[in-house]
């Protein structure tokens, strides 16, 4: 979030658009090799070195399995260049694809608040839908609650309720970025 408002004279109307583009493009790049070098490297950046392993795709996966929680340098250093890379390459895509995720983008705390409702609301229905009691909510051996063990669902149930969830909240995203082009209170610039 700090870094989103660092970068926000970036995107003003007197600063260049090719300017910005190119400046991106160049810190995306860095980030992207710095990553790769520091990883390569093995010795900092990160608390769990990556290792050689049986197969190739097991080692390539070891390369690439940094620590999200807390944020490692590696963590950030990948996910900030793709991102800054991808920012510069896509900032003058046109299409229906971009009239559509620029819905969410101009709400993003407004999506993130529902979202993270939605998700726990049909966690919560789901848990005791399938037979889950009150006293299995809270499980010792996990840090978070509805939790118990063999609970859940393949990864392909999952991005089937993300993209269900995203669409979802469309609609409602459409809506408030609307009211805050209608309207000028001081906190709608924050949601």
């Amino acid at each position: 979030m700090i870094m989103g408002f660092c970068m926000g004279p970036l995107f003003s109307k007197e600063y260049p658009a090719e300017k910005r583009r190119r400046q991106l493009l160049i810190a995306g790049f860095a980030l992207t090799v710095l990553f790769l070098a520091l990883r390569f490297i093995n010795q900092y950046g990160d608390p769990a070195p990556w290792k050689h392993w049986n197969t190739g795709l097991q080692t390539f996966f070891s390369f690439f399995l940094v620590s999200k929680y807390p944020p490692s340098l590696m963590y950030l250093s990948a996910t900030l260049g793709i991102s800054l890379m991808a920012l510069s390459l896509l900032e003058t895509a046109k299409g229906k694809w971009t009239q559509v995720v620029s819905v969410y983008g101009r709400v993003p705390f407004f999506y993130y608040i529902l979202h993270f409702f939605l998700l726990h609301t049909l966690l919560t229905i789901i848990f005791f839908a399938t037979g889950h009691t009150k006293a299995e909510i809270v499980n010792p051996n996990a840090p978070f609650f509805f939790q118990p063990p063999r609970f859940g669902y393949g990864l392909i149930v999952v991005y089937i309720i993300w993209m269900a969830a995203v669409a979802s909240l469309y609609q409602p995203c459409r809506w408030f970025n609307k009211y805050k082009m209608e309207h000028r209170q001081w906190w709608l610039s924050y949601i």
